[in-house]
């Protein structure tokens, strides 16, 4: 199928998470996508194992967000090689980085000099913590970032330690971020030719993720919020609203009235909370009760009961079972992709999907400089002779 970025040349030199997210979706999205890399060692995530699995001699972190890809080897303080990626970012519809600020500019690689030899290009970046400040070279990692931006005391209940996410909420957040910029300045340069530089930080990337939780904290007298000491899952809503065991698994209950709940699962002590402003006031209580509750049967009684009542509630379920539930398969979360070595791997697909067309792609990881001699021979055959005096 054609995609809407078909022909759009991506140069990439980001490495790890936040920006190989954002090259990833765009590269699903059609775009070529090449991703420099250091000789020898490349990209941090090749070598950066979450666990003892290791594919093809590379991480499981680097084959999910580097796949649909090629890899340029370049040693960029080398000027031979420099002069190669600067041929190659005259040629680029975006270019990108995470690096913290400053980096670029002493490679030679920075906006104001790829701008000046190539003025329509647009540039992407991604910073911890914003270019300017005292927080600037603060290392942008996710869990600080977690940390530093208050979301770990979200998670959790009230009388626990802050709880971060067990995923990197923040990186592929603020990837996200950089996609919708990069693809603003898209339609605007379509317009008017004109390129653009899109900076995003992670940092604002975090307190975006809040901003529901934040401008409550803002327009309440600045009072932060209180988890619950049972089953929290959300610092701001009443009962229900958690995780709660059931007699074999553990069942999922969103926002409903507490009393119309009490009627359907014949728990008689919940019918009296008919005020709404128990329900959070008196949290606590109420989710002690509901919690023995439903410790009486299992999760499929409860759901059997609540789902024809149209009561927000799931099953919670782990990856095993996801990925065996047949009506997943509808879905098609997965796909099969292969490196040109011929290893071939399961992983995620793009979750976007386009005139009712999943966006797939088969095309694995790149192992590191595998794209050196066709993208030498190709977009900068002209300017090789030169290059290699």
């Amino acid at each position: 199928m054609n995609k809407p970025l078909d022909d759009i040349l991506v140069v990439d030199f980001s490495q790890f998470l936040s920006g190989p997210s954002a090259s990833l979706r765009l590269a699903d999205l059609g775009a070529r996508v090449i991703k420099i890399e250091r000789p020898v060692t490349g990209d941090i995530s090749r070598h950066m194992y979450i666990s003892d699995v290791d594919m093809n001699g590379a991480s499981s972190v680097f084959h999910a967000i580097n796949r649909n890809k090629e890899s340029y080897s370049a040693d960029l303080k080398n000027p031979d090689d420099l002069a190669r990626i600067l041929s190659l970012v005259q040629k680029a519809d975006i270019v990108m980085h995470n690096f913290r600020p400053g980096v670029m500019e002493r490679l030679g690689l920075d906006y104001a000099t790829v701008k000046n030899i190539n003025n329509s290009v647009i540039y992407g970046e991604i910073s911890g913590y914003g270019t300017e400040g005292p927080w600037k070279d603060k290392p942008g990692q996710d869990l600080l970032l977690q940390a530093l931006s208050g979301m770990c005391y979200l998670s959790g209940n009230g009388d626990m330690a802050p709880v971060p996410m067990g995923i990197s909420l923040v990186d592929i957040a603020t990837g996200g971020h950089l996609v919708q910029g990069i693809l603003a300045c898209l339609v605007r340069r379509a317009v008017t030719g004109q390129g653009g530089l899109v900076q995003v930080s992670m940092l604002e990337s975090a307190c975006d993720l809040q901003f529901e939780s934040i401008t409550c904290y803002l327009n309440d007298g600045r009072e932060l919020p209180e988890r619950g000491l049972k089953n929290n899952a959300n610092a701001y809503l009443g009962a229900p609203y958690g995780i709660y065991k059931t007699a074999d698994g553990y069942l999922a209950l969103a926002m409903t009235a507490v009393d119309q709940l009490g009627a359907l699962i014949n728990c008689k002590e919940l019918c009296k909370y008919t005020d709404t402003q128990q329900w959070f006031t008196l949290r606590e209580e109420i989710k002690a009760i509901l919690s023995a509750h439903l410790l009486t049967a299992v999760t499929r009684h409860w759901l059997d009961i609540l789902e024809p009542a149209d009561i927000w509630c799931a099953e919670v379920l782990n990856w095993r079972d996801l990925l065996a539930d047949t009506a997943l398969n509808n879905n098609k979360i997965t796909q099969s992709v292969t490196m040109q070595d011929g290893y071939t791997f399961q992983t995620t697909r793009c979750p976007i999907n386009l005139n009712g067309e999943a966006l797939l792609s088969d095309k694995g990881t790149p192992a590191l400089g595998q794209d050196n001699q066709i993208i030498d021979g190709t977009l900068l055959k002209e300017n090789m002779k030169g290059l290699l005096k």
